[in-house]
């Protein structure tokens, strides 16, 4: 069942047919209009002759979907965000494009239990709609209501997308085969076998790739399987599969990346190599056990396109020049800091494909290695072994290696072992779970790190976020509230370029190219500190990390939240993308 705002039809008891409550009493009563656009609508639409819906939407008084929801409480409907909601792929063959842009409407789901059509509409009392489809397709309806411009998103996006149509064709077929039939676990191991599920499993695939996926989610629910996908880092659901294709699509899975399909009760770690068209990924697939059922993520690793520059990923000015200046001093350690998907390892193989030549010898330690670099030895963390990243670092100072790379500090042994490495004559790169750049050298200190090894073997600390791009295809302008402006102005202070004391803000409409998020793509937002002497005096008092902030600001660092700002007025990113990310 999809996600639907059901409540609205518990909340309108007072709002029968008879009732003399208006659309404007709803937003009044919400708070989405004071008393004076009360009044001032109310008069209009007695002077002028016209629904006040025309003038509240003429004048962009409140949002589109607002003011369908509260048409909905009027009415005694529930009121649906088709954003916000998962399409079963068989629904559409229900509504032909034509007849649901003629009535604009759309079918979101179909509740086969009930024989139920739920039906979003622009006018959820349109009779005439309602009686037409279930004329055509001999089902129940259910009315949902909709704002307009999200029906003609819906419909522009899901009657082209070639994911729902090709997987409701190979539900059809997997449907023929299986009704009546109560499935087994012999059976198992011939259904993965056949076309409609390895059609699937492929789709989903090709689809994650087409749409730059970073992962996707499959997800066994009470009574169907969701899947989502998670495009420049947000996760989106794009599809909703009936509840008897799970085992099988779950089992095909993890015959492709050699796991066991008779077990499911812990959890499995596999991967496999998938191509559609020119683009080669590599997946690495996670099994969990939960309560309906086995979950899976897939992380998908693309093999094409290279590694990407310092410059590309969003470093400039004094931050690149900071970090390039640290990464050619023949010895040291760099850490980068960050939460879990905040782009820390992506940074690292930048730096190491700066650094890589025939001249020095580069050794990783990873878990996992998340891609191949020709010319870096590479080593996979395996702890069933006894591989481990402290195991690992010892018998890599027996390799004489130039460069190391730990893919993360995770205790004392490794933290005492990167030190001396450092103090060896290596230059060491790590990563390390911190909100900021300061924040790393009491992290180390409490992992047992002596503040005199630190001060005397740090380079630099990188801290790092990564935010969506604007969509250039649909990018506009515009003039912000005057309370953000203030606090842009504040934060950069003297970092404000002389040329944008009129700033203007920048966001995107959404297109067919964005998938109409307005976004495409991502950049990060960085902080670069140096460990200068100042710095390196501070560590041996074991300062909190406000402390080492302030001297770093002093000294000329860029926070993120600075960086963040920077590349909104250049018009890279919206403001609301840099406050999701980098907000105190």
């Amino acid at each position: 069942m999809p996600t639907a705002n059901t409540d609205t039809a518990q909340n309108t008891d007072s709002f029968d047919a008879n009732s003399q409550k208006t659309v404007l009493d709803i937003l009044l009563s919400e708070h989405l209009l004071t008393e004076q656009e009360y009044q001032d609508i109310k008069i209009r639409s007695i002077r002028e002759n016209k629904p006040v819906d025309q003038i509240i939407a003429a004048g962009n008084i409140i949002p589109e979907d607002k003011l369908a929801e509260a048409n909905a409480k009027l009415l005694g409907v529930p009121f649906v965000s088709l954003a916000a909601t998962t399409f079963t792929p068989q629904v559409l063959n229900f509504v032909p494009r034509a007849i649901a842009e003629r009535f604009s409407i759309i079918p979101f789901f179909f509740d086969n239990k009930t024989n139920t059509l739920f039906l979003a509409m622009e006018n959820p009392v349109d009779l005439e709609a309602v009686s037409f489809v279930k004329q055509r397709t001999g089902l129940d309806v259910k009315s949902f209501a909709a704002s307009k411009s999200d029906i003609e998103t819906a419909i522009s996006q899901q009657y082209r997308q070639e994911l729902i149509g090709e997987v409701g064709e190979a539900l059809k077929e997997t449907e023929a085969t299986t009704v009546n039939r109560a499935i087994s676990s012999n059976d198992i191991s011939q259904i993965i076998k056949e076309a409609p599920i390895a059609k699937i499993v492929s789709t989903i695939l090709e689809y994650a790739v087409t749409s730059r996926s970073s992962d996707v989610h499959i997800e066994p629910l009470e009574d169907r399987v969701r899947v989502r996908y998670r495009i420049d880092g947000i996760l989106y659901d794009r599809l909703s599969l009936p509840k008897l294709v799970q085992e099988s699509l779950i089992s095909r899975i993890k015959i492709l990346s050699q796991l066991k399909i008779d077990e499911h009760r812990i959890p499995q770690d596999g991967r496999f190599n998938f191509k559609s068209g020119q683009d080669e990924v590599d997946l690495r697939i996670s099994v969990l056990p939960t309560v309906y059922g086995e979950k899976i993520v897939m992380r998908l690793l693309r093999k094409s396109g290279g590694v990407p520059t310092l410059s590309q990923l969003g470093l400039g000015g004094i931050a690149l020049k900071n970090l390039e200046t640290a990464i050619l001093r023949p010895h040291g350690i760099i850490i980068v800091c960050g939460p879990t998907g905040s782009g820390k390892t992506t940074t690292l193989y930048a730096i190491l494909s700066k650094l890589n030549t025939t001249r020095v010898n580069i050794m990783s330690l990873e878990d996992p290695v998340e891609y191949q670099m020709s010319g870096v030895n590479q080593v996979q963390i395996n702890s069933g072994v006894g591989l481990t990243f402290a195991t690992g670092l010892r018998a890599f100072l027996r390799q004489d290696p130039n460069i190391i790379l730990v893919g993360e500090i995770r205790d004392k042994e490794t933290t005492d072992l990167s030190l001396q490495a450092a103090l060896t004559g290596h230059l060491v790169f790590s990563t390390l779970h911190t909100s900021n750049a300061a924040g790393a050298l009491p992290r180390l200190i409490d992992l047992g790190a002596e503040g005199f090894l630190l001060a005397s073997t740090m380079n630099a600390l990188v801290g790092q976020r990564i935010v969506r791009k604007i969509c250039s295809d649909c990018k506009e302008g515009y003039v912000p509230p005057q309370s953000l402006l203030e606090e842009i102005k504040n934060t950069l202070g003297s970092l404000l370029p002389s040329d944008k004391q009129n700033i203007q803000f920048f966001r995107g409409k959404g297109c067919s190219q964005c998938g109409n998020t307005g976004y495409l793509g991502r950049v990060g937002i960085f902080e670069v500190l140096p460990i200068s002497t100042q710095i390196a005096k501070l560590i041996l008092e074991h300062p909190d990390s406000a402390a080492i902030e302030k001297q770093a600001v002093m000294e000329g660092m860029i926070t993120m939240k600075q960086d963040g700002y920077l590349k909104v007025i250049q018009g890279v990113t919206t403001i609301e993308e840099v406050l999701r990310v980098a907000q105190d």
